[in-house]
Formats: C-alpha cells, structure tokens, sequence
C-alpha cells in the first residue's frame, strides 16, 4: 500500500477525532463547567502525562490487559469446541440450546459480585467474567460457520477418504474461517467490556479500579484518561483481529 493511499484510509479518523476535540473544547468553554464536571481537553491530556510519567497507568493497564488476553483465550477455547460439537450434532444443540440462551438472559454484571465471592478478588475472577462476556458471540459464528461449510465440499473429502482431522484442518477450518474472525472481532471488544465489570465489582488494580478511584476522588480527569486507555484497548484488540483476517483471508481478495 503506498504512503499516499494510507493518509487517505487514517485522514477520515484522524479529522473526525480532531472536530471530536474542537467540539468537546467549545462545549467546556461555553458551559464554563467546573473540571470536577466536564475537564478541558488539556486537563485530560495533563493527567494523562501525569498518571504515564509516575508508572501507575502503564501498571494498571498491563493489569487490565493480561485480564483480558487470558479471558479472550479462555473464552474463544471454549466457544470454538463448544459451538464445533453443536454444529456436528443437532441432539447435543437441543441438550444445551436452553442452557446457552438461558445464561444470555443473565447480564453478567447481576452475577459478577457472585463470581468474586466464589473465586475472589484476583485475577481469576476477572478472567471467567471476561471469557463469559466473550463466549456467547464466538460460539454462535462457530456453529454458524461450521454449518455454512457446503455439503458437495464434503463429498469430495469423503470421495478421496480424507481423514476427519483432515476434513477439519484442510476444509472446515479454512472454509468457516471468515465467519469465525468475524465471531471474533466481537469477542475482542466485549472482552474488555468483561474485564472491566470484574474490576468494577471488586478490584485494587487495573483500569477499573482507576475508573473509581478517579471517581472517588472528584478526579473527573482520571476517569476520562482510564475510559480513553480502554478505548485503546479496544481498537488494539479490534486491529490485531483486522490483521489475523488480512494474513488467513488473502484468497477472498
């Protein structure tokens, strides 16, 4: 990709933050707010450098987002084999269908103070929310891209006595590819949305705990740079997926 065709894929996002900016500045200008309120632009950008050069946001983001890797693994394992055995067998989908649509009614924020209590304040708390958060979406694309795999492909495994793991490896696989990324994308981003409830809940570290600590403390600046970093987060997860998609998905271009 030429440098004058990627100025022009960034200069959208990059003018849109920049009236994002503009407006947030004549907003506070206008309410003359206190920063306890609604901060300036460059309050949030002064705590920002602060809370960067004292150590303590580079800490409390590798916290959040070590929870959030570990959760991502944890979940999109489980989802993957889960939703493969659904796709292969209708029975088992019957068994479990009720379960997996039952525990989709139950926000995970109502049983996130539970889970801290059965499995406590640490990091593992906030991992089974997290890969509860992300279970459900990767799980549906897993079932609906195994069974999305046309039925003459595998024909034509069986007519040269491909093996299953064969059939797997060298056709469902790549064929459910696309819906699987697409399962995971949404996954990325929840995942931080999981990781966050955990830390809300009950946590001494983490983005989360920076997000009340500013709240506590009438830091209305801090809270801003902790909702920004799990922005970032967000995209970094987001853009890694877009690269996973960009290296397995060559063909589709």
């Amino acid at each position: 990709m030429s440098s004058l065709k990627r100025v022009k894929n960034i200069l959208p996002a990059v003018l849109s933050i920049a009236f994002a900016l503009m407006a947030w500045q004549l907003i506070v200008q206008w309410t003359q707010l206190p920063r306890f309120i609604l901060p300036a632009p460059v309050d949030v950008w002064s705590r920002f450098l602060k809370a960067l050069m004292d150590g303590s946001l580079l800490y409390h983001t590798g916290i959040t987002l070590v929870e959030i890797v570990l959760g991502l693994l944890v979940g999109i394992t489980f989802a993957t084999i889960t939703g493969y055995a659904l796709a292969k067998s209708r029975s088992l989908e019957k068994v479990l269908s009720p379960y997996l649509v039952a525990s989709q009614a139950i926000p995970v924020v109502a049983i996130a103070p539970l889970l801290v209590i059965w499995l406590g304040d640490g990091i593992l708390s906030k991992v089974v929310i997290c890969a509860l958060i992300v279970f459900f979406p990767v799980l549906v694309n897993t079932v609906v891209g195994i069974r999305a795999v046309p039925a003459a492909l595998y024909d034509m495994m069986h007519s040269i006595r491909a093996t299953r793991l064969q059939i797997l490896m060298k056709l469902e696989v790549p064929a459910s590819l696309p819906v699987l990324l697409g399962g995971l994308r949404i996954g990325a981003t929840l995942s931080v949305i999981g990781a966050i409830v955990g830390e809300l809940v009950d946590a001494e570290q983490g983005l989360g705990f920076l997000l009340q600590l500013g709240d506590f403390q009438y830091d209305t600046s801090m809270v801003f740079v902790a909702v920004f970093m799990l922005i970032a987060l967000a995209l970094f997860l987001y853009g890694v997926v877009t690269l996973l998609e960009r290296k397995f998905l060559k063909w589709q271009s």
